[in-house]
């Protein structure tokens, strides 16, 4: 009976659904705010009664209910709980349950927290929203239901991907739902501002605060993505361009140009045609990401569905939403006021050329990723496209978006003078230089890639600190009053200057760890050693044991350095019965400098093991990085004002800051 009561919901969810788009665009027609206040309401019921579906699949795997397809499939007696919660979403009916669970939070978020919007706003955005989400329940209800009954019951599940029995599956697809869904609300502002008409960007100031928290999830989800598949996958990398995995990083990057581009339009009255176009893509780019892991276009290990019927219905959607957001940009862009005019060599125009290296960078990765698939449905030829391509096209573009993030923040609104330009920008080019210089003397310039790279990593890091320099007038002002303007520095402020430091810290590890790695190969037995990086392998010895639902095999290896310190590694192979296969667990020892990482491989007849290992320096800041970015992304989040009124860039403003000791045109940071 709960299977049909989890059922049950979702038919409710609909129909709330059907009246929240209905109210919400209808209600601003007529001026109803009747209709407005119930397309409230209805967010509320959809988030309610989608929400109670989920917590009742939740139950269903918990328990091991293999009365229900999905949890027959996904599950078995003996995994811990802890995965049994975590195969809810580990599969496709329940991701995408998840998936429509995170579009109803927003949902309601909306309702609740937009009660300072102006009202025909919010409810249109509410009305756009729950449109998606009739699609998106549409979808679940009639090709993806997750309850199903299943008859006879079988005794036992077959169990969960051994791959997925990790605690990264925990987090890692949840916290990217947040992002890919909740740039959603990007696209609901943009098509609720087009229906509105000109406001001025009014809209981005309410729908900014949304597109950092989704900005912020999507940091968080595919940095635990990268650490998930460093540490499981045992093939010692952190990043592989498999199509899944570019398929989060291009509303990323399509996400982070859409954060500058708002910036301007609310701060400078500039760019919003553009910034209105950006959220529409940014969310077709979620959405496409969707149809690729469910179409069947592709085996991943990312992949939850091989149904083209599936795939056909996502890609019907994402026609839907892409074809209609961009049919009505095309009929209202136009009448949109073009904005202020601002100097190509000002603080505008560092984020206009940010925005087109991002979009560009989206371009290549998108060609990438789709034009081998694309031959290959074609029935032409199959072609791969990996690291190489990605080396030519990716970095020769991200190397002057990131040399230009610290040229940015240091120029003013409007227009600046390169006089004084070069001034700002004369100590962070000093570090980085030195940087380079002392990187390729420790190296004995044989490896100039690291230095290049680690210098630039300095020069972000040190921009990061050059806008506290700028804002605090460390230097040009009494120490007193640059201490008082350090405390007084906005919290949005301070966002800004640890995301940059964030980019700077993974700069340095995608450095090191790409341009510094070494790795090797052994056959080892008991009481054997190789050696290694300076190091001495020694394999002590092989020990087999049971897991809560694996049996593994585990190799004790020591890494001694000339000066006696022993480093313990024990590597894993694990078997899972279950659904008969194999994973491997790598043992990596983690610090600042660097990471040593082993992997456990097959046993060869004469009784040694394959081991496998690497020398990855400094890669830890890949994903101390990631975190520091979202870090900042959560101050801007936390400092980010919506209220209506003057806003920073204002010349009252601009003046009032000055007397504070603000320099003219840092007002707006």
């Amino acid at each position: 009976m709960i299977p049909e009561i989890g059922r049950f919901c979702l038919y409710l969810a609909l129909g709330l659904a059907l009246v929240q788009t209905a109210a919400g665009l209808i209600g601003p027609l007529r001026a109803s705010s009747r209709l407005n206040s119930l397309s409230q309401s209805a967010a509320f019921g959809q988030f309610l009664f989608v929400g109670l579906a989920f917590a009742i699949l939740v139950r269903l795997f918990a328990t091991s209910d293999f009365s229900v397809m999905v949890v027959a499939a996904n599950s078995h007696t003996t995994k811990p709980l802890f995965y049994k919660i975590a195969a809810t979403w580990g599969h496709h009916e329940g991701s995408m349950l998840l998936w429509v669970l995170v579009l109803a939070v927003f949902g309601a978020a909306i309702a609740y927290f937009g009660r300072n919007m102006p009202e025909t706003l919010r409810a249109r955005v509410l009305g756009v929203q729950g449109l998606i989400g009739v699609f998106f329940l549409l979808f679940i209800i009639f090709t993806s239901n997750p309850f199903v009954r299943l008859f006879p019951v079988p005794l036992e599940g077959e169990g969960f991907n051994p791959l997925l029995q990790d605690p990264g599956i925990v987090s890692h697809p949840p916290m990217l739902y947040l992002g890919y869904v909740g740039f959603s609300t990007a696209f609901s502002f943009a098509v609720a501002a087009l229906i509105e008409g000109p406001a001025g960007g009014l809209w981005v100031r309410y729908a900014r605060p949304w597109i950092l928290a989704a900005w912020i999830s999507l940091t968080i989800g595919i940095t635990l993505g990268s650490l998930w598949a460093y540490s499981v996958l045992g093939w010692g990398g952190f990043w592989f361009w498999d199509p899944v995995e570019n398929a989060s990083l291009m509303p990323w990057l399509l996400g982070t140009a859409l954060v500058h581009s708002a910036l301007v339009v609310e701060r400078r009255f500039s760019l919003e045609r553009w910034t209105l176009l950006l959220s529409i893509l940014t969310f077709t780019m979620s959405l496409l990401g969707t149809f690729v892991v469910r179409s069947g276009i592709l085996t991943s290990v990312h992949a939850f569905a091989v149904d083209p019927a599936r795939g056909t219905f996502i890609l019907i959607i994402l026609i839907l939403a892409t074809g209609g957001g961009l049919a009505l940009y095309g009929l209202r862009a136009p009448g949109l006021p073009s904005g202020r005019v601002f100097g190509l060599f000002s603080r505008e125009g560092s984020l206009v050329l940010n925005n087109i290296l991002l979009v560009t960078i989206t371009g290549t990765v998108f060609l990438g990723t789709f034009y081998p698939l694309f031959i290959e449905l074609t029935g032409k030829d199959k072609i791969s496209v990996g690291v190489p391509y990605y080396a030519l096209t990716f970095v020769p573009l991200a190397v002057p978006l990131l040399a230009a993030m610290v040229i940015g923040p240091l120029l003013l609104w409007r227009r600046d003078s390169l006089k004084g330009w070069v001034t700002r920008i004369g100590p962070g080019l000093f570090a980085a230089f030195a940087v380079l210089i002392l990187t390729g003397a420790a190296t004995h310039g044989r490896n100039l890639l690291l230095a290049l790279w680690l210098g630039l990593a300095t020069w972000l890091i040190t921009g990061a600190g050059l806008i506290l320099v700028r804002r605090a007038r460390i230097g040009q002002a009494p120490f007193a009053d640059s201490v008082r303007l350090v405390k007084a520095l906005p919290m949005a402020t301070w966002g800004a200057i640890i995301a940059h430091l964030g980019i700077g810290l993974l700069v340095c590890g995608l450095g090191g760890a790409t341009t510094a790695k070494e790795e090797g190969v052994a056959l080892l037995a008991p009481g054997q050693s190789t050696p290694f990086i300076g190091r001495e392998l020694r394999m002590k010895d092989i020990s087999s044991g049971k897991g809560p639902n694996f049996d593994y095999v585990r190799a004790s290896i020591d890494a001694v350095s000339p000066g006696g310190d022993v480093v313990h590694l024990a590597p894993e192979r694990r078997f899972y019965p279950e659904r008969q296969s194999e994973t491997t667990k790598a043992s990596v020892r983690e610090t600042p400098l660097g990471n040593l990482y082993v992997a456990l491989g097959d046993q060869v007849p004469d009784g040694r093991w394959t081991v496998r290992f690497y020398s990855h320096p400094l890669a830890i800041w890949i994903w101390l990085g990631g975190f520091v970015m979202a870090l900042g992304g959560i101050l801007a989040l936390v400092g980010n004002r919506t209220q209506s009124g003057p806003r920073a860039g204002d010349s009252a403003v601009e003046v009032r800051a000055q007397g504070r000791g603000v320099p003219e045109g840092e007002a707006a940071v």
